[in-house]
Order: structure tokens, then sequence, then C-alpha cells
């Protein structure tokens, strides 16, 4: 079973990355700092996958991921805003 969670994880992984490279240049996202939210969220996804492999880490890996969460939420100041059109 862990060997088909881990798999399902890194196969969802692999396609959210492709994604979002190839819609960040479909839509011409310059620049690293417009990345570092989602780049938060996929060492969160990496970080929880090692400490399931490695049976927990416990307060450890908690600790980081709530790190990592806080830093994403600070560096959305960053993302492109959206373009409204009206209607």
């Amino acid at each position: 079973m862990k060997i088909l969670l881990s798999s399902l994880l890194l196969l969802a992984l692999l396609v959210s990355v492709s994604a979002f490279i190839h819609k960040r240049k479909k839509e011409g996202v310059k620049g690293w700092k417009t990345a570092l939210t989602s780049i938060c969220f996929y060492a969160i996804s990496v970080l929880n996958l090692v400490a399931y492999w490695l049976d927990g880490l416990g307060i450890f890996s908690w600790g980081l991921t709530i790190v990592l969460l806080i830093l994403a939420a600070y560096f959305t100041r960053y993302l492109p805003v959206a373009s409204q059109s009206t209607a």
C-alpha cells in the first residue's frame, strides 16, 4: 500500500509540475518570484512524502510544513494580478 500511495503522489506531482511550467510559459510569466508560492507547496508535498517513507519525523516534519505554509502565504504578494474583463 505504501508503494502505491507513493507512486500516485509522485505521478501527480510530476504532472502538476509539468502543467505549472507549461502554463507559465503559455502566459509568458517570467521571473522566479511569481513561482515561490507554488514552489513552497511542492516542497510541502515532497517533505510529507519523505516523512511518510521514513515513518514520520514527528515535530520536525510538522514544523517545516507550517513554516512552508506561512512562506507560501507570504509569497502570494508576488503572484501576477489577473486582469478583470468588463461585462
